[in-house]
């Protein structure tokens, strides 16, 4: 089964969020290993001119689509260099995924890190039922390196002697995404954007050779709670660009900064929202349901497979894309899929069309209530930014 028009595959490798971090470590001299794919398929050696401290800014749902359409709100980020044009979020285009993602250099697939909320396979909580993993409330079970184990960028360009940092919230310090998705660099907590501007600027200016990577959360959570067509998303937007022009303006002069994201946003207006828990012939055979809105997992009572396939097929028609696990794996969303992390995606995938949001009000209340959704493959949530400066010695 093929993608319907309307979605895009990420083409790992080529054009996409996890092609950054491993072309910034190759402009700083680092011996990137990422199994088959380039370690510098955007050319980063050449835009970023010769740099010895490279700057990551990831800006949480800062889509290109909306950046251009909001240029005028953030002068700063518009007159930055865009020397490949837009790039491809991964799938499912979500932060823990995402953010994995940049840190490690691969796929969905090969990190295991394949949604916002995904099945622990095999593992049942003490009243019998299917544990899952919110990747963004994860501490320590399951043991991060455990359920990802592949080494990082940041691990490789550290071991090649460049200072490395992430600079994010402190409330972020030490869970499970965090090690999973920066683990071997030193982490540098934040109390504000203020602050992640000052300290992602002293921490370039750490060592001969320095690799910086910085995170604001800020934009992605005004967009879920007022949507991306709202006054306040519109402010959010001109306070990252203050910020950006404050990083670039206090760049050394042998320093560059690439800033990016981890996916776009859209707004889910009433009329394009299913509620699953009002439509019964879809929770007939759901032993769990997992990953979110826009992006879902559906894992069967064995042996109903099948036929939850062709239910959700029916009565969801154009509204999503549904594929059973090997029809998704093979096309190539998640890139090549380790066999032994196959079982964290569903037995059937539904990744949501236009507008749709797939909510489930009296199973999750909250995330229902949220008017920004993102996670499936539409071209706006699937194009991110790659913008450039450089410092005054690099032209």
């Amino acid at each position: 089964m093929t993608l319907p028009s309307d979605l895009g595959r990420p083409a790992y490798g080529t054009a996409t969020l996890a092609d950054v971090l491993p072309g910034a470590a190759t402009a700083l001299g680092v011996p990137v290993e990422r199994g088959d794919l380039p370690a510098d398929p955007l050319d980063l050696v050449a835009a970023l001119g010769g740099a010895r401290r490279v700057a990551v800014l990831l800006v949480d749902g800062l889509g290109a689509d909306l950046v251009r359409a909001h240029a005028d709100l953030a002068p700063t980020l518009a007159a930055l260099a865009a020397p490949v044009g837009d790039l491809s979020a991964p799938c499912p285009s979500t932060t823990p995924v995402s953010l994995t993602t940049l840190g490690t250099g691969l796929p969905p697939g090969s990190h295991g890190v394949l949604g916002f909320v995904t099945i622990q396979p095999g593992e049942r909580d003490p009243g019998g039922e299917d544990r899952t993993l919110n990747h963004v409330q994860w501490a320590d079970d399951p043991d991060p390196r455990v359920w990802q184990p592949r080494r990082s960028v940041f691990e490789q360009a550290a071991a090649s002697g460049v200072e490395v940092t992430a600079v994010a919230p402190y409330a972020f310090a030490g869970s499970g995404l965090t090690d999973a998705a920066y683990r071997g660099a030193r982490y540098a907590g934040t109390v504000g954007p203020g602050d992640l501007a000052a300290v992602l600027l002293q921490a370039l200016a750490a060592g001969p050779r320095t690799l910086v990577y910085g995170y604001t959360a800020e934009l992605d959570l005004t967009g879920h709670v007022r949507g991306v067509d709202s006054a306040s998303w519109r402010a959010q937007l001109a306070l990252v660009d203050r910020l950006v022009e404050t990083v670039v303006a206090g760049l050394p002069e042998d320093a560059a900064l690439l800033v990016t994201a981890d996916h776009g946003m859209l707004d889910v207006p009433a009329e394009t929202r299913l509620d699953l828990d009002a439509e019964p012939d879809l929770a007939d055979g759901v032993r769990l349901l997992a990953g979110e809105p826009r992006a879902r997992y559906l894992h069967a009572v064995p042996g109903a497979e099948a036929d939850l396939l062709d239910r959700w097929r029916t009565v969801l028609g154009d509204r999503a894309w549904v594929a059973g696990r090997d029809e998704a794996i093979a096309s190539g969303v998640f890139g090549p899929v380790d066999d032994a992390l196959a079982a964290r995606i569903g037995d059937v995938v539904a990744l949501a069309r236009g507008t749709w949001a797939l909510t489930a009000t009296e199973r999750e209340p909250g995330p229902s209530r949220l008017i920004g959704y993102h996670g499936s493959l539409t071209a706006t949530e699937l194009a991110i930014p790659l913008l450039t400066a450089r410092g005054r010695a690099l032209g």
